[in-house]
């Protein structure tokens, strides 16, 4: 499972021209599934994103965590972060995840972050989405639960 991970002072999803989810501060998560992924990927990535120290504190340093900062969640699926483009111009999607297997991951995912206490936004599964963001820092962050980066 992989997440791209952006500190944002305001995110939004539309599907259609209809807002979907969105968020003041907090984090962005662009998430994809792969075709091994398990819940224990999922719970992985879940409990550091929630950790993450990536707000600043009094002093100007990485030093809180969305919570801490009474932030909220906008977690957006993108299996295109199992692009491969490494024998071409053109991505395979073959370490993707199918639909469904994709989704219900995605899901439990979301369900971590609630059950973590967090306010959670989401777009829609496997929909055309447009995604608006102010990422302050920037702030960007990747990772990947086998811990590739």
């Amino acid at each position: 499972m992989r997440a791209v991970v952006q500190r944002v002072n305001r995110a939004r999803v539309t599907v259609e021209k209809e807002t979907t989810g969105e968020i003041g501060q907090g984090l962005l998560v662009l998430l994809g599934v792969a075709q091994a992924d398990t819940e224990t990927d999922a719970d992985y990535l879940a409990k550091k994103i929630v950790a993450l120290r990536i707000f600043e504190d009094d002093a100007g340093k990485m030093n809180r965590s969305v919570a801490e900062v009474g932030g909220a969640v906008l977690v957006v699926s993108q299996f295109t972060l199992y692009g491969d483009v490494r024998r071409g111009k053109r991505p395979s999607f073959d370490a993707a995840a199918p639909p469904q297997r994709a989704k219900e991951l995605y899901e439990y995912f979301v369900s971590r972050i609630r059950a973590a206490g967090l306010p959670c936004s989401t777009g829609r599964f496997q929909e055309m989405m447009q995604v608006e963001l102010v990422n302050e820092g920037p702030v960007t962050i990747l990772l990947d639960s086998e811990k590739k980066f």
